[in-house]
């Protein structure tokens, strides 16, 4: 049978990590492999707790085993995830696969196995992600086109009917019904082929938080290894809990570096000016019509004025700086 590594990032959440660490224990019966759970500095007695609670638990001993690391640096989502997966099985084995899973997300029954399987039966296929809900139930949307041009002004202008006319070009996908084949997947629970890892390399370490798996999925596809949201592996998720994004006043310096890095690795300078005078326009009208119409604003304060802010600096100054990022958490929202 194929070998599965799961790695679950902590960061000052151990008590939720253990929780989703439980979930998928449950969840990993009958598949070989191990459970990784990475400290990711977090300074505040984590990475002790964590270690003692495995070890009362017995988890240490179990099937599958699991063992607790340390970073020794928060390098972000991608970095931290990097540490376990480079790890790799605590017998010094190399994983067939690789699975990602967010401290505040817990696997239903059979979430895992879906994703094994379905790995298992399309070789082609390079990732699988879940399909996520809230604890209320709510669906969430993971499954996405790649940003683009045209996606960061349909997303910008909110106004019908540009959405009807660029609908092929819109980067979140209404939710898929049935597994689908899609650009790129949330992070938050997504199944990797280590081989796949091997020829294209692990996450990008110069992404702190955001954009990093949409890049990853963006080098498998054009290696040729398609991304598949399956729909059968359903996992809660409850979302922001370490990055306290739900909470943000405005967005931080690391969502904007993260997002103008993204474009220019996959398409280039001048392409990531474009993108970026598109969703600065598309903002521009949009707050038009707030004017007129009186409708929810619906960024957070300052967006469009931080956008511009970080534009000027990155096209007219020296460029973002990259992985100056506050210390905050890993975990995908």
């Amino acid at each position: 049978m194929k070998t599965l590594l799961t790695v679950i990032l902590n960061w000052r959440t151990a008590d939720m990590t253990l929780q989703s660490a439980q979930s998928a224990l449950n969840a990993l019966q009958g598949i070989p492999g191990a459970l990784t759970i990475v400290d990711n500095d977090s300074g505040d007695g984590s990475f002790e707790k964590l270690v003692a609670e495995v070890a009362a638990r017995g988890w240490d001993k179990g099937e599958p085993p699991v063992r607790v690391i340390q970073s020794g640096h928060n390098g972000g989502f991608g970095a931290g995830n990097n540490v376990g997966i480079r790890a790799g099985l605590p017998n010094g084995q190399r994983p067939d696969y690789v699975y990602i899973l967010n401290s505040d997300a817990f696997p239903d029954a059979g979430a895992i196995r879906a994703l094994y399987d379905h790995l298992n039966a399309n070789p082609i296929t390079g990732f699988a992600g879940s399909y996520i809900h809230g604890d209320d139930g709510a669906p969430h949307r993971t499954a996405f086109r790649f940003p683009s041009i045209l996606g960061e002004f349909e997303s910008s202008v909110r106004f019908g009917p540009v959405s009807r006319l660029l609908a092929d070009h819109i980067v979140a996908q209404p939710i898929p019904d049935t597994t689908t084949r899609v650009d790129w997947l949330a992070g938050a629970s997504m199944m990797m082929r280590r081989d796949v890892l091997d020829e294209i390399g692990l996450f990008d370490e110069t992404f702190f938080l955001y954009f990093e798996e949409t890049e990853l999925c963006h080098r498998a596809t054009s290696a040729g290894f398609p991304v598949d949201y399956v729909r059968t592996s359903s996992v809660t998720h409850i979302g922001s809990v370490s990055t306290g994004m739900k909470t943000w006043r405005r967005m931080p310096a690391y969502w904007f570096d993260s997002r103008l890095y993204y474009f220019t690795k996959t398409h280039g300078r001048p392409y990531a000016a474009i993108a970026t005078m598109s969703l600065i326009f598309g903002s521009i009208l949009w707050r038009l019509r707030l004017l007129i119409q009186r409708k929810d604003r619906g960024d957070p304060p300052c967006f469009l004025r931080d956008l511009t802010a970080h534009a000027a600096r990155s096209f007219l100054g020296g460029g973002p700086q990259h992985k100056l990022a506050p210390a905050v958490s890993q975990a995908k929202p």
